[in-house]
């Protein structure tokens, strides 16, 4: 082909990859770039990767969520593994996805952390289009899709397990959400918890969780949770007091989201590293 003829077909190409731009489109974003370019995509095939290294890239671990009278509440610890290694003492596993829900990663960090980027431009990419706020069961969906996307990557080791939480507008009730590396979507009543210290925070819960507790009094269960998590998994990273480190906390109720600030969440930590100081093993429920 001679040098003009392919200077023709790359201006050609260009401006078509301008029109799908300029055009409306979908209201799905990920539907956008798999069209535009789908090799942006988590999920994207690309060369093998032997599976043993899957366990080398940075890991994160423990995210737990509770309803409570009036929202939902989300809080995951800070530390990301590479095997025995810790990769990171301060990693923010718990994000905002839109005004009104927030998410969680446990798996693959990396990877992890792409797949909320592109959940959080696909609901704002929805709103703008549409000129209204995706519903709460229509974003879990949404997320379930791009969960499935990662499937190969999941099967050469690189699995991201999600936890998605929000208040739902037309229920006036906080809801949560768990998956499983195919995409498969489940409501969680209560309470839930991902990762690897998920069987302990979970116990955790079991123990400590009832139902209408107030907004702090479901804080201080995920945090205790996060640290009985903790105890038991050496890949959960519990309070930082020497380093100021503590459980990254959300909560999402009629008002919105809402990050706890470092100093708010390190109220709750404090509180619970004291009680620990008497009780190593936490608060014991009532046997009635």
């Amino acid at each position: 082909m001679a040098l003009e003829e392919r200077t023709v077909l790359a201006d050609s190409n260009a401006r078509l990859r301008a029109g799908a731009y300029l055009s409306a489109g979908t209201s799905s974003f990920s539907d956008f770039v798999a069209a535009v370019a789908p090799e942006l995509l988590p999920g994207t095939p690309g060369p093998a990767v032997p599976t043993a290294l899957a366990s080398e890239v940075p890991h994160g671990t423990t995210i737990v969520a509770a309803a409570f009278s009036g929202g939902v509440v989300m809080a995951g610890d800070r530390r990301a593994t590479a095997g025995n290694m810790i990769a990171q003492r301060d990693i923010e596993k718990v994000l905002r996805s839109d005004e009104y829900s927030c998410i969680g990663i446990s798996g693959a960090a990396g990877i992890g952390l792409e797949l909320i980027r592109l959940f959080q431009l696909e609901l704002e990419h929805y709103e703008k289009l549409e000129g209204r706020l995706l519903s709460l069961e229509g974003k879990a969906n949404r997320l379930a899709g791009m969960v499935r996307s990662n499937l190969g990557a999941a099967m050469q080791g690189f699995v991201v397990v999600p936890i998605f939480a929000g208040y739902d507008t037309e229920r006036g009730i906080g809801r949560i959400f768990s998956y499983d590396a195919t995409g498969g979507r489940y409501e969680e009543h209560r309470f839930f918890s991902i990762g690897s210290g998920s069987v302990f925070a979970r116990g955790s819960l079991k123990k400590l969780y009832s139902d209408g507790l107030s907004e702090a009094d479901a804080i201080t269960a995920c945090v205790q949770a996060l640290y009985d998590a903790a105890d038991d998994d050496s890949a959960t990273g519990g309070p930082d007091m020497s380093r100021r480190i503590f459980p990254t906390v959300a909560t999402v109720t009629e008002d919105g989201y809402r990050r706890l600030t470092d100093a708010e969440a390190g109220e709750y930590a404090e509180t619970v590293v004291a009680g620990r100081l008497n009780r190593p093993d936490g608060p014991s429920a009532s046997l009635h």
